[in-house]
């Protein structure tokens, strides 16, 4: 599926950079984060952007005000429910296309909100 291997990519993504996946794919009845992970005290929320092109758009521009609003409220709850502490909290998007080659490009927009 299109979406899980976005999803693997970033993953990878972030554990090439010292990052732990703590979550993917954590769901609750108001919404679902794609991707948690955790680098020494910050904890990334990142929404992530799967396209075979962008005849849509960049697949960044898909995360709306509204949708940042929703993981910041998701984030809220994902800390309630898994008690660590954190001195900063970080909010990515990662859009991922094809490469041409059968990979994966990823762009990881950190701090992206």
């Amino acid at each position: 599926m299109l979406g899980t291997a976005g999803e693997d990519a970033v993953a990878l993504w972030y554990a090439g950079g010292g990052y732990s996946v703590l979550a993917r794919n954590w769901r609750v009845r108001e919404g679902e984060i794609d991707l948690v992970a955790r680098r020494d005290a910050t904890i990334v929320f990142c929404e992530v952007k799967t396209r075979r092109g962008d005849g849509f758009g960049l697949p960044a521009e898909a995360v709306t005000m509204r949708k940042q609003v929703r993981l910041r409220k998701l984030a809220v709850r994902w800390l309630a429910d898994n008690p660590s502490r954190a001195d900063v909290l970080r909010f990515d998007v990662a859009s991922v296309t094809p490469d041409g080659r059968g990979a994966w490009t990823v762009d990881v927009l950190e701090a992206a909100f």
